[in-house]
């Protein structure tokens, strides 16, 4: 227990680069309409790949955040997350100068890295020798650049780290942030995740792993099927979302926009198994139940839970049984939607644009879709608001992300009051 009064922490800014939208408007846009962000790949020949399909952001271009000269040497994960986080700091009208920088951290989270910069440097070094490597590639690669990067693009001095938790990265640096303005470590957080894997290498491993959706290359739109009894893996996706959290006292001082409050953080491990989740979600339901006594919240206060909804034939019951074991007959009232439908699973960066989504949510009072859920799995009967969205009062929110290695991981939210 603490001998302090904790801190409020509100969600004053937001920033997205997304496979169905490159800011927080057109991403929140293209979630109500159920927009799916997921074609053909394009960046590479998928030709001799099981999976051919995935959620690329498209007509990003990384001149319009990062002069021409550093954008040559960031990887495209990193340019996601420096990207995002300028939208969010503009969002939320932060200023960050001498006075407040040592102040305001960051904390952004990936999967992966920078895997691209990996497979070209290997060719080079099995094609031209080790003396032709870039002197950038291990700066480029390592994951904790996006951070790093959006620290020198923003001045933010303050505590500053990334968290790497597989596909709950984002959501863990999220609610690190979270827990540092909490305790009065910094007064702003620019927090979330980002992510770039899908590359030949990417695409091939987890392919191999059996975790992606191989049917539908053909039909790429509705390849991404959460819940739906027809789906047969995740689709990669990729991008990066971006939340400005802070002190409420200072953001009051400034006269802030507040879109939310974040109130829970709940974090736990499966200690099961490399990949697979641990049967009866007992891991999940703990991060939720501990997110919600983090919060103060009752089952019955929750109006909405963006879930982590793979569309894996693993994931989804399994997540809906913890849903079941955590709220009780609430469960059944809860809306519940996977956007994953929409981008594909962004991996260490789903996290940060699935919280943005939840906020929104919040903030509009409108739940967005589980599109393709045409034949819903016996085995996954909650409301999962299929195909269209619904406008709802949506006083608290809870947000699920799930990593290999038994990471879990739950994050609050509720209306500010």
């Amino acid at each position: 227990m603490t001998n302090f009064e904790l801190k409020r922490v509100v969600v004053t800014g937001m920033g997205a680069i997304t496979p169905i939208g490159n800011t927080l408007s057109d991403y929140w846009d293209g979630l109500l309409k159920g927009k799916s962000g997921i074609g053909p790949i394009t960046r590479f020949d998928p030709s001799k790949h099981k999976c051919r399909i995935a959620g690329e952001v498209k007509g990003f271009d990384p001149h319009d955040y990062i002069e021409r000269k550093q954008a040559k040497h960031t990887d495209r994960f990193a340019q996601f997350a420096i990207a995002a986080s300028k939208q969010a700091v503009t969002d939320a009208k932060l200023e960050i100068n001498d006075l407040n920088a040592e102040q305001v951290g960051v904390m952004i989270g990936t999967g992966v890295g920078g895997l691209k910069v990996l497979e070209d440097q290997q060719e080079i070094y099995l094609s031209r020798g080790p003396s032709r490597c870039s002197p950038f590639m291990i700066p480029m690669m390592i994951g904790n650049m996006a951070a790093g990067l959006t620290a020198i693009y923003t001045g933010a001095k303050g505590p500053n780290s990334c968290a790497v938790t597989a596909c709950a990265s984002g959501s863990n640096a999220i609610g690190d942030a979270f827990r540092l303005i909490q305790r009065g470590f910094a007064q702003a957080m620019i927090c979330g995740g980002t992510e770039s894997a899908v590359t030949p290498l990417g695409l091939a491993g987890f392919a191999s792993a059996k975790a992606l959706s191989t049917t539908r290359n053909d039909d790429p739109a509705h390849a991404s099927r959460p819940f739906d009894k027809d789906r047969d893996g995740f689709v990669m996706g990729e991008g990066g979302g971006i939340l400005i959290l802070e002190d409420l006292e200072c953001a009051l001082s400034r006269g802030a926009r507040i879109y939310a409050e974040i109130v829970g953080y709940g974090m736990t491990c499966d200690a099961y198994h490399m990949t697979s989740p641990v049967p009866g979600g007992e891991g999940a339901t703990r991060a939720m139940q501990l997110a919600m006594k983090d919060a103060s919240l009752t089952p019955e206060d929750i109006s909405y839970i963006n879930a982590h909804g793979t569309s894996t034939p693993a994931n989804d019951p399994t997540e809906t049984k913890a849903i079941k074991k955590a709220l009780g007959e609430s469960a059944y009232k809860v809306a519940i939607s996977s956007t994953k439908s929409m981008t594909g699973h962004l991996l260490g960066g789903s996290g940060g644009i699935e919280a943005v989504a939840t906020v929104m949510a919040i903030a509009h009072n409108k739940i967005p879709p589980t599109i393709n859920l045409d034949h819903p799995d016996p085995e996954c009967d909650l409301n999962y608001v299929p195909h269209t969205s619904i406008d709802r009062k949506v006083e608290a929110a809870l947000s699920n992300s799930f990593g290999f290695g038994g990471h879990n991981v739950t994050l609050a939210f509720k209306k500010y009051i």
